[in-house]
């Protein structure tokens, strides 16, 4: 019986299995030999579909910002902002990644100049100045990219923050550090979670930015 045939090789399967490596062993592991390796073919052969390492990169970064989901121009441009930063908030924690990558590279695939016109046109057509634009599209990309790394690299996972305030609360004397001591008494207490909130932040983005719109209507 034979063996199933394997699919061609090609750009696209390529960086798919790049991101799947770098996914599952960081991107401090991939090496065009290791990605060889996994694809099963020769180190030169990749060479025929992407240059060199930065152009598998700069690949892998485009197509990671495909996967986000594009605002929609319905006329409801927080519903669209905030669906845009919700998806890019998923597809990064995915991908851990990418956000230290995206942030590194200047990038000018066809993934990457849509997700930045989506964005540019919702925030004209709401009716955002070009300056506005320009300071509100880096604003929520810089939050988003902010938390992601936040998120991927806080030393307590969120079960353990009781556990672990508790364990700090003798080192915050009331007298001392009274809101500090009163905050980690509620997260040792379960009275809060202490846990990080994209959506408060995202809001308050978003609020700021319709206040903004709103005092030349």
């Amino acid at each position: 019986m034979s063996s199933p045939r394997r699919a061609p090789l090609s750009r696209e399967r390529i960086l798919r299995a790049a991101i799947k490596l770098a996914d599952r062993q960081g991107l401090e592991a991939l090496s065009m030999r290791k990605l060889a390796t996994t694809l099963k073919v020769e180190a030169m052969s990749l060479y025929n579909h992407v240059a060199n390492k930065d152009e598998l990169l700069d690949g892998m970064v485009d197509t990671v910002i495909g996967e986000i989901t594009l605002p929609t121009r319905d006329g409801d441009w927080k519903a669209a902002l905030r669906a845009r930063a919700t998806s890019a908030l998923a597809v990064m924690t995915v991908h851990p990644w990418a956000p230290m990558l995206i942030l590194s590279r200047i990038s000018a695939g066809p993934n990457m100049l849509g997700y930045i016109e989506a964005t540019l046109a919702t925030l004209r057509e709401a009716g955002f100045t070009w300056f506005e634009t320009d300071r509100a599209w880096n604003a929520m990309d810089n939050y988003i990219y902010a938390f992601t790394l936040q998120q991927q690299n806080f030393p307590v996972n969120p079960e353990e923050y009781a556990s672990a305030a508790a364990g700090y609360l003798p080192m915050l004397p009331a007298h001392v550090y009274p809101y500090m001591h009163e905050m980690t008494a509620r997260v040792a207490d379960g009275s809060h979670d202490g846990t990080l909130d994209f959506s408060f932040g995202l809001e308050l983005i978003l609020d700021g930015l319709e206040r903004l719109r709103s005092t030349r209507e």
